[in-house]
This record gives C-alpha cells, structure tokens and sequence, in this order.
C-alpha cells in the first residue's frame, strides 16, 4: 500500500509571500532561503509495511539530498519526488533538469558552445566575427538512493547523466559514484576542485582559469569538526602531452594522480580551502631511445564568502607545473609536457596558473546579479620559440538570474574573451547568451 505524503502542506509553501522572504534575508542568505523553499515542497511516497516514521525523521531523510560537497550550480537540483521507506532509513530519487541555452556571438566568434577564450581566433578571423546558435547541452537526468543500514551506516548511490555528447545530444555518463561513510568509489568530480567557489554563469564551460575534471577515483573526506575537514585521493589520471611521434611519444598514464585538500568552514556556505595534487607523466625520448617519467604538481587556494547575506564573494587561484589537464582554457591544448627545444628528445613539465574571482548579490532571494574575472596562463622557458602558441587568456562575464520558482530559472549574460599569444598579437570575442531551465 502506497500513501503520498506531502512533507509541508502546499498552502502554506504558497503563503509564503515576498515580503516575508525578504524580512528572512536578516538571518538567512538567498541560497537557504531557496533551499528551504524547495525542502518544503517535495513530496513523498512512503512504501513498504509498518508505521510510518514522523516527520523529524522524514525531514532529516530530504535534508540528505542536498549534503554535496562538490555539488555545482549547474548540476541539477534534489529531485522532486521522492520514494521512501515508511521507517525513513532508505530513500530514492530519479530528477534532472531541461537546460536550453541559446547565444550570439558578435565583434570575434568562440566555435563551440562553451565560450573558451583559447579558441578565439588569433589573429582575428573576418570569416569569423558572428555566430549565432543554441544547445541543449546541460540537460540531464540522475538516479540517487539514500539510505542507512547498522553495517554500512550512511550510504548514497549516484548516477548521471546528461545530453552533452556529440552536437550536444548524445547520451554521455557525466557521474556514477557509491558514498558509504567517508568514502566514496566511482567517476565522480576531481578532488583538486572547488565547485561551490565557482561564481554562477550560464556559459558551459565557465572560467577559463577553474581548475575542474570529472575522474575514476577512489577518495576519503572527513570532517573532524563542524568547521575542519579534509579530503584524499587516488585517480586516474590523463596525460596531455606534446610529444610529436618523432622525437617523443606519449606514453600510457602508469601511477595514479595523488590529490587532497584541508578545509575549514565558519557558516553556510562559507569556507577557504587549500588543495594540492602531485602526478607523475611519462614520455619516451626517440633520441636517446629511453623512457622517461617526470613529476607535476598543482595548488590551489579557494573559497566563498558572504560579507552580508544578499553577498556572497567566489575565489580560486591556483598554479604548478605538469597540471594543466586539471586547468580550463589549457586543458584544450597538450601543455602537461612540451618539448624542449634545446635538446632533441627531451620534455619537461611548463609553469601554469589559474584565477576565478566573482561576486553575487541578491537583489531578493529569487533575483540575482553575478559578475565573473577568469584569467588562464601559460608560461613556457622558450616563449621566444614560440611566437604563435597560447599564452594568456582572459575571460569577463556578466548575468542576471531570476528563479521563476525553485525550479524554473531564467536568465541573460554578457560575455567577453581575450586570448594573447606570445608575440603580442591577440583575439577578442564576445556573446550574450540567455536561458530557460526547468528542474524536477
């Protein structure tokens, strides 16, 4: 027997006007009062035999869907309906979202769908100085069990995916990872990124200096205390290397990538973060007739921060050598190993570094402005050598978000990119772009 159980009645979600939100911002920021706002309105179907549990324990189940430590904007929301066990110890999801984004690009033109500043055109193209387009990408679906058992205790099962293959409308895995205690075993996002100090855009790709990489991986994170917590993993790796099959070749990844973070948190939503990653990339020297392995190395330093509740402050600014796989605009190109031209045959690992920095203000809960810096840079030992390769790329974006309801978003955005080169020359870009999306 089945029995649909509304966690709050829906009269009262419905009361809850504009101006009593708005008296609630002197003790809630937007992004808890736009949380609680969609707590309140799941409903629940309770299934199996027995009593069913109360509220408190029903609530505590729901206040699970949305513990993520690397949950970001885009991905969807917690799901609307929700299957549950009567005594409230096992839980199921199945949501997505309907993400429709179309753009146009005038004065200089991106040829994707994410706006990249490594892909403009340098020196600037005439043939390409407009476009027009729009995609589906983003749109997704997800499958997620919560539960607890006296063996495991806390365990969450999770799958996604989305329609982000080819032209967009392929059906691609984007995550598929177990949690049970502290642990979690699956493809799931790197541990070198900070999703929730990623300033909103509507842009796919988003700054260009984020660091961001979905891999197998095997990770621990535990909190010590409310506010002190730390993460470790092993992953896969994936080598971007410009070995020319001539004088070098790319070899296959043999050693893992070692990453972990320590964190600490003060309130909601609010934390600094201090991560690193150590790898090791392989190669093999055609002069010598060698194989050859070096080491890279990353760091980053992250965080958000609500000087006042309509605020909210984004950062992250990272940088080594050997990591550029992890990083934006150059995880386009092969900059983990590049040759060195003084001796035939050798590679090494070339400095990089990364910074995104924004700020959101809420104009009322459900209506907010954001505005974004990405800057990405390569620094290669021979630049001289060089003159027509990447160098800088720098990434502005300005939007406005207006939550229609908890699930239904729009939106419009401003972009504009620069890609430098090491001789000087460079390409500019710009597009605005609008959404419509819808969550269940």
């Amino acid at each position: 027997m089945r029995a649909i159980l509304s966690v709050t009645a829906a009269a009262a979600a419905l009361a809850l006007q504009a101006k009593d939100v708005d008296k609630s911002m002197a003790s809630m920021t937007p992004e808890e009062i736009n949380t609680e706002l969609m707590k309140d309105g799941h409903k629940v179907v309770m299934v199996g035999d027995g009593e069913t549990a109360g509220s408190d324990s029903i609530r505590r189940m729901i206040d699970m869907f949305y513990v993520d430590q690397f949950h970001h904007f885009k991905d969807p929301l917690a799901p609307y309906f929700l299957l549950m066990s009567r005594d409230a110890t096992l839980a199921m999801g199945v949501g997505g979202a309907v993400r429709m984004r179309g753009w146009t690009d005038f004065d200089g033109s991106v040829p994707a769908n994410g706006f990249a500043p490594y892909m403009i055109s340098v020196p600037s193209d005439p043939t390409l100085r407009r476009r027009i387009g729009g995609t589906p990408g983003g749109t997704s679906l997800f499958f997620r069990v919560i539960g607890f058992n006296p063996l495991f205790k806390n365990f969450n099962a999770y799958i996604q995916c989305d329609f982000s293959g080819p032209d967009n409308v392929g059906f691609k895995l984007k995550k598929a990872y177990v949690t049970v205690q502290d642990w979690t075993i699956g493809y799931a996002t790197t541990t070198f990124a900070d999703p929730a100090a990623e300033t909103p855009t509507i842009d796919g790709a988003g700054p260009n200096g984020k660091a961001s990489r979905t891999s197998m991986l095997v990770r621990w994170m535990h909190s010590f205390t409310p506010r002190w917590s730390m993460a470790a993993s092993v992953e896969m790796p994936s080598s971007h290397v410009d070995a020319d099959g001539v004088k070098t070749k790319q070899l296959h990844d043999w050693m893992p990538d070692f990453v972990a973070f320590g964190q600490y948190t003060w309130a909601h939503e609010q934390h600094v973060r201090l991560g690193g990653i150590l790898r090791t990339i392989p190669y093999r020297d055609l002069v010598a007739g060698t194989n050859r392995t070096l080491i890279g190395w990353g760091a980053q330093l992250s965080g958000i921060f609500h000087p006042v509740n309509q605020l909210a402050l984004y950062s992250a600014v990272n940088g080594g050598r050997g990591y550029s796989s992890y990083l934006g605009d150059l995880s386009i190109g092969n900059y983990d190993l590049v040759a060195e031209p003084s001796t035939p045959g050798k590679m090494y690992a070339p400095w990089s570094m990364g910074l995104s920095v924004g700020a959101k203000y809420n104009f009322r809960y459900n209506v907010y402005t954001c505005v974004v810096y990405g800057h990405a840079r390569y620094f290669s030992d021979h630049a001289t050598l060089l003159p027509d390769d990447y160098h800088v790329g720098n990434y502005y974006a300005a939007n406005i978000f207006w939550d229609v309801t908890p699930r239904i978003q729009v939106g419009a955005e401003y972009l504009h990119g620069e890609r430098r080169n090491f001789n000087g020359e460079h390409g500019t870009a710009n597009r605005v772009d609008v959404l419509f999306q819808f969550a269940f």
